[in-house]
Parts: C-alpha cells; structure tokens; sequence
C-alpha cells in the first residue's frame, strides 16, 4: 500500500516528539502544527517545556507538554496510554531527545550508561512502546529517530556519544526493514542525519549562531522536503558543509574497513594526508 508523507503531515493527526522542549524538537512540533496536527511534547526539563507551550497559545491544534524521562520505559508507557486515550491514535513519532555532555572511553560508567539510556534506549524504547499502537490502528505513520553524522564517521572525542549514534543508526535500518516487510504495512522509520545545528546541544556556551550553523527550523524544513520525497536517511547539510563533503568523508570511513587501513585513518598520522589529497580530487571531480 503506498503511502507518502503527505498522508501522515495532515490536519488533525497527532505527533509525539521527545526532546520535544527546545531545538530540533520544538521546531519539527512548529512544522506539525502549522500543518494542523496535533502534538505532543515529551521533554525531562519542566521549565523548558512550560515555556515552549506557552509558545503555542491560542493555536487551534491541541499542544500537550509532558514532563518525563525517555530512559523511563514505564513512563513513556503511560505517555502512550494518555496519547491513545485522548486522540485514538499516534502518526508521528519522533524519537528526538538526545544528550552530549561530553566522553571519553575511561569516562565513569554512570556517564557511558546516561548517554545510552537516552540517545540509544530512549529510541528503543519509544519505539516498543509506541509502534505496536501505531500498527494496530492501521492508519499512516512515520517513526523518525534522530541520529548523527558522528554515528557514521565515528571521530575520536566523544566515543560513548558515537556508539549511542551509530546504535540508533542501526536500530533505525532494521526497524525499516521490518516494517517494510509487513503486508499492508502503513508506517515507514526515517533517520534524521543532522547537520551543524544551533541548539542548546551544540551552543557549549555561545550565544550568537555561528556562520556555518541552520536553524531548528532550516534543519526540520529540510527534514520534512526529504520525508515527501520517501528518503529514509535524511542526510543535512549546512552552512559550511554541503552533502558532495560528507559524502566523501562517509566514503572514506568505510574505507577504511574495505582497504584494511586503520581505524579512524583520516586523523592517522600515516593517513591524514592521503585522506585530504583524496578528498581534494572527488571534490575537484564533481
């Protein structure tokens, strides 16, 4: 049965967002309800997610902000049975809350299970708790989790954030494929790849945008083109990096594995070079 996004981003529909209080969250729960949907803002900051309620005051869709934990499995159980309870049904999930507050391979055990308890379980989580729902209603769906370009080229600095990344990369690809593999199914998984993006996760203390960073906005905008178009990897660009550079940094990540170089070769001091010639030469050839 073919379905498109246009049928999932229509009036009256309900979308369920965490991470939902700020940044790529508040700005996709923008896009839904100028699009008449209904939302639902899941956010662990309550003053954060007061205000970005208050933001929508006066709009004709109904915007619930509720306050809870993605790591808290039984807490996004109840969020489900209020959802299901209020509108009967959910057609947008987005797996968004994420956190980064920085790692390294010997960082204490309790950080390493923060950062997977939300960036990988929030995912599995919201996704075992809210799918069943959404294929048993037989109507249109989209399940959109939010990853990262450091998921794919894995850079040294921050491993426990990477592996979280590159976790939900691979939960999100197998998802796909099982619900592609349903007869009738009508909902579809999409991995939402940022660019640089300006949000609280990546001010680190700024408080003016830098050049090279989009908006929220700019960010979910282009997430919402490439869903109408069926992409499930919704790679964007930004200011300072358009798709042909990631591609080839993509490439040369891979590479590593089919050439048998070292891992992480492009900050290899052996390899550092032939990684900038080969990049210059693909770039040149575009």
């Amino acid at each position: 049965m073919t379905m498109t996004a246009i049928d999932v981003l229509a009036p009256g529909h309900v979308a369920v967002v965490t991470g939902g209080a700020s940044g790529i969250g508040l700005a996709a729960a923008r896009a839904f309800v100028r699009r008449g949907m209904n939302v639902v803002l899941a956010d662990r900051d309550e003053t954060t997610l007061a205000l970005a309620l208050a933001e929508f005051a006066g709009s004709d869709a109904q915007v619930l902000a509720r306050p809870l934990d993605v790591a808290d499995r039984g807490a996004l159980e109840t969020l489900r049975d209020e959802v299901m309870g209020r509108f009967g049904a959910v057609h947008v999930l987005m797996n968004n809350a994420g956190i980064q507050p920085g790692s390294t391979l010997f960082s204490p055990v309790e950080d390493w299970q923060r950062i997977l308890a939300v960036n990988l379980w929030g995912i599995i989580h919201g996704t075992q708790v809210f799918v069943p729902a959404m294929l048993e209603s037989g109507q249109p769906g989209l399940v959109i989790n939010t990853g990262s370009k450091q998921g794919i080229t894995t850079p040294p600095g921050d491993p426990a954030y990477n592996v979280s990344k590159a976790a939900a990369k691979a939960f999100t690809e197998a998802l796909q494929h099982d619900l592609r593999g349903r007869p009738g199914c009508r909902l579809s998984a999409h991995l939402l790849i940022p660019g640089f993006v300006f949000t609280r996760l990546t001010a680190r203390g700024r408080l003016d945008q830098p050049a090279g960073a989009w908006t929220p906005d700019e960010t979910v905008a282009f997430m919402l083109e490439r869903l109408e178009e069926g992409d499930f990897y919704i790679l964007c660009p930004d200011n300072e990096t358009p798709r042909a550079l990631d591609e080839k940094r993509m490439a040369w990540a891979m590479g590593d594995l089919i050439e048998n170089r070292p891992p992480l070769s492009r900050w290899h001091p052996d390899h550092a070079e032939a990684f900038k010639t080969f990049l210059k030469k693909a770039l040149a050839a575009q």
